[in-house]
């Protein structure tokens, strides 16, 4: 129970550190600048501009039937972390319109503001949650079409909104500003989720797969797999070692190969999303 209630205040802790993130985009960069940046952001926005509500309250507000759905596809466990969420980006982003905007150059507010939303929405997502929004439809579609990464999707989904804000601003500049917003948030939100898990997924075959497999878990301090090989020309059987490597560790791989068989055949190839022990969890990912 202690460990339990150690890793829930471990995890709310950085939800509010994401959210209160995501309020200073919003508040102190894109909001000042008239940029809908996409998303139930951008939508609460540019309804701040048709009604004096306050662009925190609204995005609650918009976020209600979000929460319905959420808890129809996901279950509670799930949407209790999301509705944490949604309130704090709602309090921090009012809370944030109290100060001083921290620019006023539209490009500045783009780009930082866009990044600094797409840190918060991945460390929300990497601690099991969503910001609601788009963020739920977002993990709805990668139940359906999980091989398209989540900042991808969620570039597809702004676009519609980011138009429609060249009308409610009467400015055409606002949209490209606005795409600019959405494309730095999607670049940030990518290098939270899967950036610092990129690594290097390796084949090697040798015949001697044995000895290279013992320094590869002593030396190196990796973990490694037997894969059963058998050669079409020779038809010889050998085993082939499989490993996934942080990409630092790479050339050390390369340098234990090299040292115990210089014939040895070896592939390497980039691994941008990696899941289990070392790694993040695939389930958080998948809101699961």
């Amino acid at each position: 129970m202690k460990k339990k209630g150690i890793r829930y205040i471990k995890k709310y802790t950085m939800l509010t550190i994401a959210c209160g993130i995501f309020g200073i985009g919003v508040a102190l960069f894109v909001d000042p600048n008239d940029l809908a940046p996409g998303g139930f952001t951008g939508l609460a926005i540019m309804i701040n501009r048709l009604i004096p509500v306050n662009t925190g309250m609204l995005y609650l507000i918009l976020n209600i039937p979000v929460i319905l759905l959420g808890i129809r596809k996901f279950g509670w466990k799930f949407t209790v972390s999301t509705l944490y969420s949604i309130l704090a980006v709602s309090l921090f982003t009012d809370l944030f319109h109290l100060m001083t905007p921290v620019t006023y150059d539209p490009l500045l507010g783009a780009v930082f503001g866009g990044a600094l939303i797409g840190v918060g929405i991945g460390l929300v997502m990497r601690n099991g949650g969503t910001t609601g929004g788009a963020d739920i439809v977002i993990k709805c579609l990668k139940i359906r079409i999980p091989h398209m990464k989540t900042g991808t999707l969620m570039l597809m989904l702004d676009a519609a909104i980011i138009g429609m804000s060249g009308i409610v601003f009467g400015n055409f500049n606002a949209v490209l500003y606005g795409i600019l917003s959405s494309v730095a948030t999607s670049a940030a939100l990518d290098f939270v989720l899967y950036g610092g898990d990129e690594a290097r997924l390796i084949y090697i075959i040798s015949d001697k797969a044995e000895g290279i497999a013992e320094k590869l878990l002593e030396d190196v301090d990796i973990g490694v797999t037997f894969l059963n090989g058998s050669g079409a020309y020779h038809n010889t059987e050998k085993k082939v070692i499989m490993c996934v490597v942080k990409k630092q560790l790479a050339p050390r791989v390369e340098e234990v190969v090299e040292n115990d068989d210089q014939g040895a055949f070896m592939i390497i190839t980039n691994a941008s999303e990696i899941y289990g022990e070392g790694y993040k969890s695939f389930f958080a990912d998948k809101g699961r």
